[in-house]
């Protein structure tokens, strides 16, 4: 475990290197990060920033219909991320995962990293926003006095 960060690195490099599923729950944000480093028909893994499941049988259903040339994986890996998403690259994190599927899916495939990376990055500024404004799902607990300006 690394004390300075909560997480358990090592683990977490061991599921990227080996799990042929698995998801990224983030601390930050509701939505998942689903990657399936199984090559389709075509050779292309599959990477991208989901919505959360209510249940593993709804997720292997959203994989079925995503991934229809291949067969449902024995397993899916979960493990938490706990700190930005900025800290998976800047941990080598991310770039471990690109590594891997481009090793699958070439170029394409490290387009397809680039762009979830840019997706879940975009989502945790939204909320961090929509927490200081005091947007859906936040509260504010202070407003600025109208009647002074």
């Amino acid at each position: 475990m690394d004390a300075d960060f909560g997480i358990d690195l090592a683990a977490i490099m061991r599921v990227v290197d080996e799990a042929d599923v698995f998801i990224v729950r983030f601390g930050l944000i509701d939505q998942r990060l689903l990657v399936d480093a199984r090559p389709n028909d075509a050779g292309a893994p599959f990477i991208r920033v989901v919505p959360p499941a209510s249940s593993a049988e709804e997720r292997y259903r959203f994989l079925h219909r995503e991934r229809p040339g291949l067969p449902l994986p024995d397993q899916i890996t979960v493990f938490q991320w706990p700190r930005a998403v900025q800290m998976m690259k800047d941990l080598g994190v991310w770039d471990r995962i690109e590594r891997r599927l481009v090793a699958v899916g070439g170029e394409g495939a490290g387009r397809d990293v680039g762009r979830a990376f840019t997706d879940a990055q975009r989502l945790e500024r939204a909320d961090l926003l929509a927490a200081i404004r005091g947007g859906e799902g936040y509260e504010t607990i202070w407003e600025r006095d109208r009647a002074a300006e």
